[in-house]
């Protein structure tokens, strides 16, 4: 709402707003000139307030007969300093007021009269904020839980096109994805998994020295690369490498729209991008968890070899007598299973992906951590299931 005293004013023509203040003993005068609009009162906002705060007059005189252009933002300074002033216990009046604004001042001045608002917000206690964290994360574990099993189902389907006859699996994707997740990952799992067999024979090696019974060393790493420390330790490597590379390539394509495009073609987004990776890294994983059981033990035997002075064939032979065909399958199986959890969980974060690349690096972190945390789980489950089972 904006008016004006002359009829050929306008707010492209008009002065800036002026205040000027005056102070004659114990009355004063601010007088008012230039356009008050919303465009220009940020300009004297800082001079209105400073008058507000003076003490120094008992009575005051706001004289508006210079101002060309006033709206509601300019009426809104005039009315909060007046209403400032009476509330100091002063003497205001107001000169100068066209007829045209008395519309503006009596809307703008109930406002300003109006005592604030004080919105008091009740913050639930400490015990309430903790039980509610604990249930949002249970119903994003649901909601993440169904569109695993959704990814799940449309992967067992595989990449079909709707109404053709053409085969669903396609063997080179397959293969391109095992040379990436497999082939590629072989350096990386074979220098961890040395390094950590290394290290463990070495305190396993430090600590049995006290008791005489280091050549008990390969017994320790040879049940513990096994049936734990291979495929664990295998599995977050995946995880970290080849699931965040899954989440950020089906985050990518679903934020340039790409899977929209293979709906509306006819392909399913889902069958064409995940079955392929999942299929590889379920072969992938069991393969990589055999050569980083191999590494372990070997940078195990080099150490014990250099540190305790057992010498190879005596670490074969003994790691013979202490292991058997079910510590070593007892990894292995839990290779497939782990595979699985990585790919549909880097899965179901790629397909999460929102528009921005934030969200894409926040998926991708979530992807990373959900994994691991998921397969430590997993992991824990499966050795208390071997213990019920004397397996």
């Amino acid at each position: 709402m904006l008016t004006d005293r002359a009829n050929n004013s306008s707010a492209s023509t008009a002065a800036p707003p002026h205040v000027e203040f005056n102070k004659d003993g114990d009355r004063a005068t601010v007088t008012l000139t230039g356009a008050w609009t919303t465009r220009n009162v940020r300009r004297v906002d800082e001079t209105m307030r400073d008058i507000e705060v003076d003490n120094g007059f008992s009575s005051a005189v706001i004289d508006l007969s210079g101002v060309e252009l006033l709206d509601t933002a300019g009426t809104w300074l005039v009315e909060r300093l007046r209403t400032a002033l009476e509330k100091s216990g002063k003497t205001v009046s107001i000169e100068g007021q066209s007829e045209s604004w008395g519309a503006l001042f009596e809307a703008v001045g109930d406002i300003a009269a109006a005592p604030p608002e004080v919105i008091h917000i009740d913050r639930p206690s400490l015990i309430t904020r903790f039980f509610e964290s604990i249930g949002r994360m249970v119903y994003a574990f649901g909601d993440d839980f169904i569109k695993a099993m959704h990814i799940l189902g449309a992967t067992v389907r595989g990449a079909q096109m709707k109404g053709s006859s053409r085969s669903s699996i396609r063997p080179a994707a397959i293969i391109h994805q095992i040379d990436s997740m497999g082939i590629g990952a072989v350096p990386v799992v074979v220098l961890m998994s040395t390094i950590i067999g290394a290290i463990i024979a070495q305190q396993g090696a430090f600590q049995l020295r006290y008791f005489g019974a280091e050549i008990f060393v390969v017994d320790l790493v040879g049940i513990l690369v096994l049936r734990e420390i291979g495929v664990l330790l295998t599995a977050i490597m995946i995880a970290g490498r080849s699931g965040s590379a899954i989440t950020a390539e089906i985050g990518s394509m679903k934020m340039r729209e790409e899977t929209d495009a293979l709906t509306v073609i006819g392909l399913n987004p889902v069958g064409v991008l995940v079955f392929p990776r999942l299929v590889a890294l379920v072969i992938s994983l069991p393969l990589l968890t055999i050569i980083a059981d191999f590494a372990a033990l070997g940078g195990a035997m080099v150490i014990t070899w250099a540190y305790s002075g057992i010498p190879p064939d005596a670490f074969i032979q003994r790691l013979r007598d202490a292991v058997d065909l079910s510590s070593y399958l007892a990894g292995l199986i839990k290779a497939p299973f782990m595979a699985m959890i990585i790919g549909v969980m880097a899965s179901v974060e790629g397909m999460k992906v929102g528009g921005s690349a934030e969200s894409l690096g926040q998926r991708v972190t979530a992807s990373v951590v959900k994994s691991i945390f998921v397969v430590i789980v997993v992991d824990g489950i499966f050795a208390i299931f071997y213990a019920s089972i004397n397996f």
